[in-house]
């Protein structure tokens, strides 16, 4: 590529980025995100991008001086047409009907255009400037009001506290000493299952330490969150998702979790690694209700190096539409296992806040083990659909 077509396909593939995940690119992309940027590219446009190719992309495109890449003509229309949502196709009709890769040239003219308009207008800087910051002012003020409506994704590659905020995450309840150890494993968020729940018991107040929360406003959406090699042997050491009405657990809440269970009150014990599914009615109401509690595994003396296996990759769903809930889950020992459904029902809540969690209840006789939380989306959604 020449240097203007190097720097059409950089802006082109930041635009894309942008509109995959909500946010502008600031790493190389993890191979999860390169999968899930391929992923949608395929969905929307119905051709192909390898998430190998895109995390390489990734790369060259944050430092085009330390790395060459010759994207393909075809690669780059297949991204200009995600980027100005053209029709739906497929490599034989694109092969048949649109071989001059038109969504490219047309993506790259206008990037030129654009380029030499602003050299053209370099001696109104000033001017172009001060509209510029009143501008941005005003596009600070919509972006503030509908940053909670965009989409949202992350893979947890800075977990400075500055980075966590400007990403829109804040920490409730920090407990230092496991809060520092957030990034001992690089590329993950890992917490810990430190005592405390979201519902009181006769002693203890709601209280889940080191709850990593961000806002949300949509009546409608899907969240979904993946963990990595987290085995629970303890009641109740537990990790997952929380939605939340407010933040001191005075409304009503959904926890989704992966979780471990051997209670039985007092009958024989059968220890079992679970989905478990409990809403809370709020401060008026001291008894939560368990929704779901789907065994995956149940453990013995025999399996459990099987099931440790089979809960390498472990990943959690919550879909949203109206007081339409889904809940589903996978597991497996390859990260793109299938998704199973748990749940399909009417639950009166409206969450305002989204939270990743890991604890064990108020209980002493089980360890705060680590939970590693591998990539989180957040999609909003239309309603009704």
């Amino acid at each position: 590529m020449n240097d203007l077509d190097a720097s059409a396909f950089c802006q082109l593939f930041l635009q894309a980025y942008q509109k995959c995940f909500g946010h502008s690119m600031k790493e190389v992309l993890s191979e999860t995100e390169s999968k899930l940027f391929s992923s949608k590219i395929f969905d929307q446009t119905g051709l192909v991008i390898g998430s190998k190719s895109i995390k390489n992309y990734s790369s060259y495109v944050l430092s085009p001086d330390s790395k060459q890449e010759n994207p393909s003509v075809a690669t780059m229309d297949t991204l200009a047409r995600f980027v100005l949502d053209a029709p739906y196709t497929d490599e034989v009709q694109r092969k048949n009907k649109e071989s001059h890769y038109p969504y490219w040239f047309q993506f790259k003219n206008s990037f030129h255009k654009s380029q030499r308009s602003i050299r053209k207008k370099k001696p109104f800087l000033a001017i172009a400037l001060l509209t510029a910051s009143v501008g941005s002012l005003v596009l600070i003020f919509f972006l503030v009001q509908n940053q909670k409506q965009r989409s949202f994704s992350d893979s947890f590659h800075s977990l400075a506290e500055d980075s966590l905020k400007q990403r829109g995450w804040f920490i409730q309840s920090k407990d230092e000493q496991y809060w520092t150890k957030r990034n001992e494993h690089r590329g993950y968020l890992t917490l810990y299952t430190l005592k405390g729940d979201n519902w009181p018991d006769s002693v203890n107040r709601p209280n889940i330490q080191n709850l990593l929360l961000r806002k949300i406003s949509a009546d409608c959406f899907a969240v979904e969150v993946h963990l990595s090699e987290f085995f629970p042997l303890q009641n109740w050491q537990q990790a997952g998702i929380l939605l939340l009405e407010d933040t001191n657990f005075t409304g009503r809440s959904l926890r989704l979790s992966l979780s471990y269970n051997d209670f039985y009150g007092g009958f024989p014990k059968e220890k079992e690694i679970i989905i478990q599914a409990i809403t809370s009615h709020g401060k008026n109401f001291d008894k939560p209700e368990e929704l779901a509690h789907q065994v995956i595994y149940k453990l013995d003396s025999t399996n459990q190096e099987l099931v440790e296996e089979n809960l390498q990759h472990s990943a959690l769903r919550i879909e949203k539409q109206g007081k339409r809930i889904r809940l589903l889950y996978s597991n497996g020992s390859m990260a793109n296992s299938a998704f199973k459904e748990i749940l399909n029902r009417e639950i009166e809540i409206n969450p305002k806040f989204i939270g990743l969690f890991a604890l064990r209840g108020f209980v002493d006789n089980a360890t705060s083990m680590p939970a590693m939380f591998d990539f989180f989306t957040y999609e909003p959604e239309k309603c009704g659909r």
